[in-house]
């Protein structure tokens, strides 16, 4: 897995090319921090693929007993398309380093990536000699196409094990039920939000601005967003909520939207409750604590929230009330290879990153054996 570490930053210039061309990922930002960032996640299972360990246990009985943790077995990883390069290592990784084999589909629309990482994960030629970098062939297989063939085709194939997905909530129901009518396989879902970003009136204004523009500006919108994004925005406008800025296709070829700001926004409309997933902004107004709890938590979803304070006990309340998966104090996407993220709600279960992710893609097995001259035997 060092290898493969190796690998991906040998081939930086590549993979950010790749990024660029499916997902309109920037190539500076790219270049400069997803693809590192993807080698420094595999350097981190790497790590921690010695480190699987079961235990001994204390029994009550005569009986000396303990666990072995093992591969849950063969996985299907099912990845969206907004940072290609950076998720597949972010479900390859742990599943890898957990001694499981998979196949990974990716998103139809940005496979590049996926489909040349393999390429060098077996061989690679370095001054004229073959070297083979640690995955054995067979190990890690790429199947592309659409979701409602390929994925549907991993979700219910009854040799897969566990099915580890990233993407829609609608998607997500039809995972999971192919997971149950097929082999009852583990399922991992990290799905749809709508993540409030709450600003009390103590924090530090210079932060506010740049923190909410990059919760809610991040990424680009892609061709089969733009259409229901540019739909959103016209439900604002009829529910009444006041339009500030933006609302508008840009005046260019391809797929862009005018970042867009809503004000008078209430708990009711579509643009309040559905994601969006586009540059589009609801601004809320709350009187206390307790309200912005009971607001925050009345949508079905629960990927993260962002709370913008310099008052610890208010932070601490609102970090244990908030039924969401990641909660950001004075900062924004703040992403750590320990810190696993993942969502409440309709917003999926189970875990990437971390640890949490490695434990996904393992099994726990107990085995019990009498003591010597106990009436067990």
């Amino acid at each position: 897995m060092l290898k493969f570490a190796d690998l991906i930053e040998q081939n930086l210039e590549e993979l950010a090319a790749l990024d660029t061309i499916d997902a309109a990922n920037l190539y500076s930002l790219t270049k400069g921090m997803h693809i590192h960032n993807a080698a420094e996640l595999i350097r981190y299972y790497a790590g921690a693929g010695d480190k699987i360990h079961g235990a001994t246990l204390k029994m009550s009985k005569e009986l000396h007993g303990y666990t072995l943790v093992e591969p849950i077995g063969v996985v299907g990883l099912i990845i969206p398309w907004n940072f290609p390069t950076q998720m597949f290592v972010m479900k390859v990784g742990p599943a890898l380093a957990a001694g499981c084999t998979m196949v990974v589909k990716p998103a139809e629309q940005t496979p590049l990536s996926a489909l040349f990482m393999p390429i060098w994960l077996s061989r690679y030629i370095c001054f004229g000699f073959l070297f083979v970098a640690g995955v054995p062939d067979g190990v890690i297989n790429v199947v592309t196409g659409y979701g409602s063939k390929a994925g549907a085709a991993i979700s219910s194939h009854m040799d897969i094990d566990m099915v580890s997905f990233t993407g829609s909530t609608d998607t997500g129901h039809r995972i999971m039920q192919s997971a149950a009518t097929s082999n009852l396989k583990a399922v991992s879902l990290e799905l749809g939000g709508k993540s409030p970003f709450i600003v009390f009136n103590d924090a530090n204004i210079d932060k506010i601005a740049p923190l909410a523009l990059t919760a809610c500006f991040y990424n680009q919108v892609d061709k089969k967003q733009y259409d229901k994004v540019l739909s959103y925005i016209e439900h604002g406008k009829r529910e009444g909520a006041t339009l500030v800025t933006g609302g508008k296709p840009f005046d260019r070829k391809g797929y862009y939207i005018e970042p867009t700001i809503f004000t008078d926004v209430t708990d009711d409309m579509i643009i309040a409750k559905e994601e969006i997933f586009g540059p589009v902004m609801s601004i809320m107004k709350f009187k206390s604590v307790e309200e912005v709890i009971k607001r925050a938590n009345s949508t079905k979803y629960g990927l993260a929230a962002g709370i913008m304070t310099n008052d610890l006990n208010i932070a601490n309340t609102l970090s244990r009330s908030l039924r969401a998966g990641a909660i950001w104090i004075n900062c924004y996407f703040a992403f750590d290879n320990d810190l696993p993220i993942g969502g409440y709600k309709m917003s999926g279960f189970g875990k990437d990153m971390g640890m949490e992710a490695l434990n996904k893609y393992l099994q726990v097995k107990a085995i019990a054996t009498p003591i010597f001259n106990s009436p067990w035997l």
